[in-house]
């Protein structure tokens, strides 16, 4: 009987989903480096609804939609953990996972792949094709996950159009159809196109994301960071939590906010709020202040120097002063 997982409704709504976990089959050339490519359940992580409405659309993709062209991607600001729930999502179905960063760096050949010189072991040599990245994760199960959609180059973009349409196919330069298998998942993540500093950033080709359903990917609220931070830091003070959740909410509300002139212009990310600020308590446990001496060098060094007047502000409108004591109870 084939092996399954569930997935439920945090918001406790929905009916729980329940998948099949994909099998890799035997016979593949490149078996052991996919099972290598599976992801690692993270034991911290916390799924805020999105595993679930994957899991929702991964039903219709397996059953009534098994033919149409449905690939998804997550749009939301630096540190909201778009990446992460797609890298959950395939440990969750164990599929072997490639993350594919499309910088404007990256071109069509190294993406797609390429006719490379080998050496034919008599003093000469010989043209073979070598996969690129997208080519040789297309050729087994795999959850694909091309990251910062909006950093392509056009040329990159063009290259990927037969792929993400109904010929659901990547035509090599030697002839050679690549077609979607049904065991691959593409998946993007981008950033929102506004004026903020994502670098290198632009709005996307409208022929080149009509080929993707956009969800939106926000902030965490205080609630549910409170719960990220008890899972990932059980000893942590617990007066502590509250604080730092909060702190995370305000500079946050401050950085999506429409007013230019008081809004902030680096938000506050999970990387900040669940690694770098215990880090810092850790780092200065005897501190009198821990909480203080952490967000003076683990969190105002990322700030642009106008901006940290408004996250003063916020510190001492929600902290002021930090609680006294060891900030860990190990």
């Amino acid at each position: 009987m084939p092996e399954t997982v569930t997935f439920t409704d945090p918001a406790g709504r929905g009916e729980p989903v329940t998948l099949e976990v994909v099998e890799l089959p035997d016979d593949l050339p490149d078996l052991e480096l996919r099972r290598a490519h599976i992801p690692e359940p993270d034991p911290y992580y916390v799924d805020l609804g999105m595993l679930y409405r994957l899991a929702k659309l991964e039903t219709i993709r397996r059953g009534p939609f098994a033919d149409t062209p449905l690939h998804l991607a997550l749009r939301g600001h630096m540190g909201t953990g778009k990446d992460h729930d797609l890298e959950q999502f395939a440990a969750r179905l164990r599929m072997p996972y490639y993350r594919i960063p499309l910088t404007g760096e990256v071109r069509d050949i190294t993406l797609i792949g390429s006719i490379k010189l080998h050496g034919d072991g008599k003093g000469g040599t010989e043209s073979r094709w070598e996969d690129g990245d997208i080519t040789r994760a297309l050729r087994g199960p795999a959850l694909i996950n091309l990251s910062e959609l909006n950093a392509a180059g056009a040329e990159t973009l063009f290259a990927l159009h037969g792929l993400l349409d109904r010929h659901q196919a990547l035509e090599l330069p030697t002839g050679e159809l690549v077609r979607l298998r049904s065991d691959v998942r593409i998946f993007g993540t981008l950033n929102p196109t506004d004026l903020r500093d994502y670098a290198g950033t632009q709005t996307l080709n409208k022929a080149f994301a009509d080929r993707w359903i956009i969800w939106e990917k926000d902030f965490p609220t205080e609630e549910q960071l409170v719960t990220m931070l008890e899972r990932r830091h059980p000893t942590m003070l617990p007066e502590l939590v509250p604080l730092i959740a909060r702190l995370a909410v305000e500079i946050n509300e401050s950085f999506v906010a429409g007013d230019a002139r008081t809004r902030v212009e680096t938000p506050m990310s999970l990387r900040t709020v669940l690694d770098r600020i215990p880090a810092g308590l850790r780092m200065f446990a005897s501190e009198e202040d821990p909480l203080r001496r952490a967000w003076e060098e683990f969190v105002l060094p990322h700030i642009d120097r106008y901006d940290r007047d408004h996250y003063e502000t916020v510190w001492a409108a929600v902290v002021r002063r930090g609680p006294a004591g060891p900030p860990f109870r190990d």
